[in-house]
């Protein structure tokens, strides 16, 4: 691969710290976009773009928020919890926060009574944040297990006590659809944001409980695509009904079948700060024991990840966009990277030198039901280009920048999502170092 002479920093080396593949050389060949002239940039946007087909709707207005609609209801498998109601005209003064990392979008104007499926983990929990700074009223729909807040790393105990009393809490089983419907056609939401939806079964009572509902949400996956060998994935490729992620085909499906208004946003690898998948963590826990990291077969495989702070600022930015109505956005970071480059990325933003890469083939172990390496080992990324077109989203974070942010807020401060196992990593080194000898 090589650059497009943009000076974007596109690089030419597949074994380079990061394989910096421009996403305008792959996508697009007219040299015309690189010129400065925006007349010539919108004439080769609009020549290439394989999204621009996409209708658009507007979504209705937002009924008036009443005080008393908040209060708790009387079945007693709910549970609110807030200690915030008590806020005049429920107006919030809006938080201006502008350092590298912080949250900070341009989000809809007017406040919007917004359910959460889920959203005490990861995702939510950066998400639920930036809707109580736009002003939106949040209740986190949940089983209970979990805190329904944490404190997030580096936030002051005076900004997190501020977060806490503004979360309502539903708690419930979205599994027990009679309870759904009931509880949610008596508050009325105006928009729900379904982070942790699998199936298409789970929403339909959401959709039959809010009939005047002005936005559904959802968090897909871009793994729902078809393999292909042509790359990056546009949100019009073709998709794999026998993908793990069907249900989130199936949900996108339903929504469109029952006319609602919905966006739906399809993240490619997601990591940062309280990430509970082995993504950057399963690279951390090696390179803090000073081990070699095992990559399968030849490490120039490619790949994308998206900052959790990115994705929700996406998901704020479609709420109440009428361009983004029954709308697939792929959300992830600009650049790609090898499975090496990744290696060596996390090497650097966490301070450790240059790590050791042993190669594997994997057909050669048996490695049971441990999973040895936590990506496809295969190319997989996605355009981002119609969510920075469409919505004027664009990502924060480079690479290194969000690596760094994340383990610097989080592993950095040894707080881990799961302890290191290593059991693969033997296999496959005693195994090299028996073949070196």
């Amino acid at each position: 691969m090589r650059g497009c002479g943009c000076n974007q920093g596109c690089g030419v080396d597949g074994r380079c710290l990061i394989l910096i593949v421009c996403c305008k050389t792959l996508e697009m060949t007219n040299k015309t976009y690189h010129s400065t002239k925006p007349k010539e940039k919108a004439k080769a946007w609009q020549s290439w773009w394989c999204c621009s087909q996409q209708s658009s709707l507007s979504s209705p207005s937002s009924p008036p928020l009443s005080p008393t609609s908040m209060a708790p209801s009387s079945p007693k498998s709910r549970q609110f919890t807030s200690s915030g109601l008590d806020r005049g005209s429920l107006s919030y003064k809006r938080k201006v926060c502008h350092p590298k990392g912080a949250l900070h979008v341009v989000a809809a104007s007017g406040t919007k009574k917004t359910l959460i499926m889920g959203g005490t983990r990861f995702i939510g929990v950066f998400l639920s944040r930036l809707l109580v700074k736009e002003g939106h009223q949040v209740t986190l729909f949940t089983r209970g297990k979990a805190p329904v807040t944490q404190q997030l790393p580096g936030e002051s105990d005076s900004d997190y006590s501020d977060f806490k009393s503004e979360i309502l809490h539903l708690k419930g089983d979205r599994q027990d659809f009679e309870f759904v419907k009931s509880s949610l056609s008596a508050e009325g939401y105006d928009v729900v944001y379904d982070i942790n939806g699998r199936e298409a079964a789970e929403v339909e009572p959401i959709l039959d409980a809010l009939p005047n509902l002005e936005q559904f949400i959802y968090c897909s996956s871009a793994g729902v695509y078809l393999k292909s060998d042509i790359l990056p994935h546009c949100e019009v490729d073709a998709v794999d009904p026998k993908s793990r992620h069907k249900g989130k085909l199936n949900t996108e499906s339903l929504l469109e079948a029952r006319g609602v208004n919905w966006t739906s946003l399809r993240p490619v690898y997601i990591y940062g700060p309280l990430n509970y998948n082995p993504v950057e963590e399963w690279f951390f826990h090696r390179l803090k024991a000073g081990r070699p990291i095992p990559i399968p077969n030849s490490g120039v495989q490619i790949t994308q990840l998206g900052h959790v702070k990115d994705l929700a600022t996406a998901f704020v930015q479609v709420l109440g966009n009428e361009k983004a109505s029954k709308q697939v956005f792929n959300i992830s970071g600009e650049k790609y990277v090898t499975f090496d480059g990744l290696a060596k990325a996390c090497a650097k933003a966490g301070g450790f030198p240059e790590p050791e890469i042993i190669h594997y083939n994997p057909k050669e172990f048996d490695f049971g039901k441990k999973k040895a390496f936590p990506f496809r080992d295969q190319h997989f990324f996605a355009s981002v280009e119609k969510a920075k077109h469409v919505l004027g989203w664009k990502p924060e974070f480079d690479l290194v920048e969000g690596l760094a942010d994340s383990y610097n807020l989080d592993f950095g401060r040894g707080t881990y999502r799961k302890e290191a196992d290593f059991t693969t990593d033997d296999m496959i080194l005693n195994k090299s170092f028996a073949l070196q000898s």
